[in-house]
């Protein structure tokens, strides 16, 4: 297939790239502003550009809609046969219990998670009109040579190489969250594309490996031989105690992790981390 994608240069952009190339797809990435440059004719979409920081988009939140939601309506009035979505867990917004299926109940309490259900929403009404739909709700992904310091295992890689200072943990440290490397994300990409039906639109959720704060911290030391200096702070009033993904329905497809185990995003981050 002829796919473009949009957010081809970014940390998860790359590596879908690099998947669906490797599957023989012709890819076109997507240059310029989702909500202005032109759209070429193509037989999928992977729609992967996005605003994403939580906190910026309660200040900001009419620019994240203008981003996150008129932006896919438009790759949607372009008319492609096939469009998959990257989304997030955060539109469940506050769990009912510590591992989250597809059903959940949608309740997002930011901005951000928020454009993401619209536009998940978008693009299920549009699948009804024929369009073969796929929503990928990511979770925590990790490794690959990440650069965003505001991620828990980059940001503990970055202090172990003494580049980063030191790394805030809010409570005890024992808070567990669902992780998954980049290229296992990647491959859930071309196999959503790959496989989306005509008229439908199916939500999987993308995880792997459920680790606490302290799991990590301790595997990034083993990983690395150094120390990785903490500073604790209180817990966040409220925060989630356990958010882990029920993948089942991804594995139906045939999707397995390949590389989310907890020692490999750690070495394979590590080793990008002494590269650079």
């Amino acid at each position: 297939m002829r796919v473009l994608v949009t957010g081809s240069r970014g940390y998860l952009g790359r590596r879908v790239v690099e998947q669906l190339t490797g599957a023989g797809h012709e890819v076109v990435p997507f240059a310029g502003d989702v909500r202005s440059a032109e759209v070429p004719a193509c037989d999928g979409v992977v729609h992967l550009a996005a605003l994403v920081r939580i906190r910026e988009s309660f200040n900001n939140p009419l620019d994240y809609y203008d981003v996150n939601l008129t932006g896919t309506l438009r790759l949607l009035r372009a008319g492609a046969p096939r469009f998959v979505l990257a989304s997030t867990a955060g539109v469940y917004g506050t769990p009912c219990g510590p591992v989250l299926a597809e059903d959940h109940p949608r309740v997002p309490t930011n901005p951000y998670a928020a454009t993401k259900a619209a536009a998940e929403d978008a693009l299920t009404w549009t699948a009804r009109t024929g369009v073969a739909g796929a929503v990928l709700r990511l979770f925590n992904i990790a490794g690959g040579g990440d650069r965003d310091d505001t991620r828990l295992v980059t940001r503990a890689c970055g202090v172990a190489a003494g580049r980063v200072p030191s790394l805030e943990v809010y409570g005890d440290g024992t808070a567990v969250r669902d992780f998954v490397h980049v290229r296992d994300a990647a491959r859930a990409f071309v196999l959503a594309l790959e496989t989306a039906e005509p008229g439908r639109c199916e939500a999987y959720n993308v995880g792997a490996t459920p680790a606490s704060v302290n799991d990590v911290l301790a595997a990034v030391e083993r990983g690395t031989g150094n120390p990785v200096e903490v500073v604790r702070r209180p817990a966040h009033p409220g925060e989630t105690r356990e958010l882990r993904a029920d993948t089942a329905k991804l594995r139906g497809l045939g999707w397995e992790p390949r590389e989310s185990g907890l020692a490999e995003i750690v070495a394979d981050q590590w080793a990008a981390e002494r590269r650079h």
